[in-house]
């Protein structure tokens, strides 16, 4: 047994038991059975963790010959219940739900619940045959939820989506949006999980049989795959970005710009960070633009490639760290599994099966070895040392390195919407 094995096998036993630690029975505010993201979130369900921690926990449970299938099963949809039952009127949703004291926004900031509740949901409705029946009447929540961010958060001009300020923006101090004027940035992360959400919408309504309304939702897609092209890839680079739209308007009367008024409508933002992957995860890039990315960077040890994973941010970057942080939590050079299972699929998407092999074995060896020295997962890892850095007792997406075992060992993995 090679070393790779030893600790795939670690991880799969550990994740037999440690998915169980992460469901929880209704409580106070949640009135439907959850997922949390670890022993250090005890009562939350957060937004893009539970998504994604599902499709991990899902792999282990077919790893497991589908034991405890039918009361995972209520925790999934509960995920989702609960987070619609939070609606506002507005169609805003919570970024968390903490089920030990009140729901929250996280009031000091503006954000709401990042655009991946369509994409958890058809990844549920895919496990369940297509089955809509026990959120069939909730779709019309889903459908304001959508309209929240085209309302609210979609910036004219270009097409793109922007946060509305840097709180709980999921990459948390992401430079190009951390300490950033107010729906200032166009983010790379925030529009690819737009453009899969507005995909995801398209096919639920395909389900319930409304042509039209799946028909809107492609067209949107489409629509905005083109602008993430268009405005967000760089072809100095080869890489993917996030855009600066905080430019002053086009005034005719300024004396000093109206000989040549500006022909754009937002700035790229060169700061290599992981989150410029994110388009080959979505599938979003073409064949040669995707070569580019991955060759050019992802895989470049100067800046993402390093022995213990992709970095989260390039170590040729001014801001690159390995600070151990929380609230916000620190993507500014640490290794985070989520980051690096993303970058994963995106690798699968265009034919790099070597290079994604090599990475899965490289993230079963952290995590095999964290298990074994320390009994659990930490948050996300030191990129230099491969050492946890933070969040000890934090499973969630981490899980997701089951669907990698399951890549590496030549069966089809559970797969995200």
């Amino acid at each position: 047994m090679t070393d790779v094995q030893k600790y795939a096998q670690l991880v799969k036993d550990y994740s037999k038991d440690s998915y169980l630690k992460l469901m929880r029975t209704p409580m106070k505010l949640l009135s439907h059975p959850f997922i949390v993201p670890g022993a250090i979130y005890p009562y939350q369900l957060w937004d893009w963790d539970s998504w994604l921690t599902d499709i991990a926990i899902r792999q282990v449970l077919l790893d497991n010959g589908g034991k405890g299938e039918a009361e995972y099963l209520e925790c999934e949809k509960g995920c989702i219940l609960n987070f619609l039952e939070h609606a506002d009127e507005d169609g805003s949703i919570p970024i968390l739900v903490d089920g030990n004291h009140e729901v929250t926004f996280l009031k000091e900031g503006k954000n709401a619940h990042k655009p991946c509740l369509a994409q958890h949901l058809a990844f549920i409705l895919q496990q369940m045959n297509g089955d809509v029946s026990w959120v069939s009447d909730k779709l019309d929540i889903l459908e304001r939820f959508i309209d929240w961010y085209r309302r609210t958060s979609k910036h004219a001009p270009t097409g793109l989506y922007v946060f509305l300020d840097d709180t709980a923006i999921g990459v948390d101090n992401d430079p190009c949006m951390f300490f950033r004027p107010d729906s200032s940035t166009a983010s790379i992360y925030l529009n690819v999980l737009m453009y899969k959400e507005l995909r995801a919408m398209a096919y639920i309504f395909d389900l319930v049989g409304d042509e039209e309304k799946s028909n809107f939702y492609d067209l949107e897609a489409a629509e905005l795959k083109d602008a993430i092209n268009e405005h967000l890839y760089d072809e100095k680079c080869g890489m993917y970005y996030s855009a600066d739209v905080n430019l002053r308007d086009r005034n005719p009367d300024v004396f000093l710009h109206r000989g040549k008024p500006r022909h754009w409508d937002c700035l790229i933002m060169r700061i290599d960070s992981w989150s410029g992957f994110m388009a080959l995860w979505a599938g979003i890039a073409t064949p040669e633009r995707a070569r580019r990315v991955i060759e050019e960077n992802m895989l470049n040890p100067n800046t993402f490639f390093g022995e213990y994973g992709i970095r989260s941010l390039s170590k040729l970057e001014k801001m690159f760290v390995n600070w151990p942080s929380s609230n916000p939590s620190c993507w500014l050079g640490p290794m985070w599994g989520v980051a690096n299972y993303l970058c994963f699929r995106g690798l699968v998407n265009y034919g790099y099966e070597d290079e994604a092999k090599a990475l899965a074995e490289t993230l079963i060896t952290v995590y095999g070895k964290d298990i074994e020295a320390c009994g659990e997962m930490h948050e996300y890892y030191h990129c230099d040392t491969g050492e946890g850095i933070n969040g000890q007792g934090f499973q969630s997406w981490n899980l997701l390195v089951n669907n990698m075992i399951a890549y590496l060992e030549g069966h089809v993995p559970v797969e995200e919407f």
